[in-house]
């Protein structure tokens, strides 16, 4: 792992490109497509090919006429494509035309297999902003196998959920083989503070993923499973930790709470491992928790942050229950958080992660939006674009992988340069 990559021109086109598109965003008109299709026409507007030319890309979806309203306040020479999840041959004529599709198409337990399919089939990168790791393990199950000899690179997650936990881990594995010859054995990764609403799309995803937990025994286990994603044969059985109720954290002297995209992203971070030869050890340990102060207060409001998680993943696997607060209580579908929100918005994560020497090193990763929105379009746009330009498909091929396996170092320095992210080493 090398993390000094220069940066590279990021709208370099990569050689081999005969297809009309370098990116297609599907699902434009939703409430993060909307503000993902803005960030790209501005960063595509401001950093052109090297011959002067703008990328070729184009926004997709089923409803032509929002598309053209969308495309109005873009101001935007970009194309239109007319593609249904319920209509394979509107997938297969789409994915055909592009090198990269960026979906935020959600839930994706309900609407995504068509278009992974289509992408596996016709040799297509893909990435998206799931955070249902069941989803991605049945879609690896199906189609791992379809994307590997078509060369189509598939990469889940790609938002807040889970770029900053995945390259967080994996910038903090590089800088400590780098200053102690040997990557942490332990890491734990502890949310300081993050600032921004939540949509009704990722209210419906979290829903989706508690009704399938709810009515099926198998899934629970699926979702209880900290190497889910991991699908080698030898997979590795160490027993992770799991901050699953309020934890008193003697080192730092904060009292610890759930973080609820510990589920995808502990599991993002183990499949990293793997595909990365696990270059981290088959004994790795990852967990991840929100922090919160020390005192009475900050006992009371893990106490309070753990009850409230627990009663919602209840209420949420019970039919009726859920039913009433996706009626009447939770955000609907397409809202979602104020520009000056998202603007005003930001997250600070802090990895923490020890050798098997007991050498100590901490890693702080920043993002200066909001970031289930604000830096999660930015995220998804430039891991898209550096599937495009950056990563050559000899370098990569196709199948399932993580957003730290397929693009690590090249990602990280397109974050840092375009998205409002940093990644860098502090004192503890």
């Amino acid at each position: 792992m090398d993390t000094n990559t220069d940066t590279e021109n990021p709208t370099q086109k990569t050689s081999g490109d005969t297809r009309p598109y370098a990116v297609v965003l599907y699902g434009a008109t939703s409430f993060v497509g909307q503000i993902t299709a803005h960030y790209l026409t501005n960063f595509l507007s401001n950093n052109k090919n090297e011959d002067g030319s703008n990328l070729s890309w184009a926004i997709a979806g089923r409803d032509e006429d929002k598309l053209n309203k969308l495309k109005a306040k873009l101001e935007s020479k970009v194309d239109i494509i007319i593609a249904n999840s319920n209509d394979a041959a509107s997938l297969d004529k789409m994915t055909k035309q592009t090198q990269v599709i960026i979906s935020t198409v959600g839930p994706y337990l309900k609407y995504g297999e068509p278009l992974i399919k289509s992408c596996a089939e016709n040799g297509t990168d893909y990435v998206d902003l799931t955070g249902e790791a069941i989803f991605i393990k049945d879609m690896m199950d199906k189609y791992q196998d379809t994307a590997k000899q078509s060369g189509a690179r598939i990469v889940n997650s790609c938002g807040f959920d889970s770029i900053p936990s995945d390259l967080g881990a994996y910038f903090t594995q590089a800088k400590a083989e780098e200053k102690f010859g040997e990557t942490c054995n332990v890491i734990h990764m502890r949310v300081k503070a993050a600032k921004g609403g939540i949509s009704g799309g990722t209210i419906a995803s979290m829903a989706s993923i508690f009704e399938e937990a709810g009515e099926d025994k198998s899934r629970r286990k699926q979702v209880a499973n900290p190497y889910l994603l991991n699908d080698d044969t030898d997979a590795p059985n160490v027993r992770q930790d799991n901050v699953s109720k309020p934890v008193y954290d003697s080192n730092h002297k904060r009292w610890l709470a759930p973080f609820v995209m510990a589920t995808i992203n502990t599991r993002i971070v183990h499949r990293t491992n793997q595909l990365l030869s696990y270059e981290y050890g088959r004994d790795f340990k990852y967990d991840e928790a929100m922090w919160m102060k020390d005192g009475v207060k900050g006992k009371l409001s893990s106490y309070a942050m753990s009850a409230g998680l627990l009663g919602f993943a209840t209420a949420m696997m019970i039919k009726p229950s859920r039913e009433l607060l996706s009626k009447h209580v939770l955000p609907k579908a397409g809202s979602g958080p104020s520009k000056d929100e998202q603007e005003n918005g930001y997250f600070d994560i802090r990895h923490f992660g020890q050798t098997a020497k007991n050498d100590t090193i901490t890693v702080k990763v920043t993002g200066d939006r909001d970031p289930g929105y604000g830096s999660t379009s930015r995220m998804i746009s430039q891991a898209a674009l550096c599937l495009a330009q950056d990563i050559s498909k000899e370098d990569v091929g196709g199948g399932f992988w993580t957003p730290a396996s397929a693009m690590g170092d090249k990602l990280i320095t397109r974050l840092e340069a375009h998205s409002g992210l940093s990644f860098k080493v502090i004192d503890s």
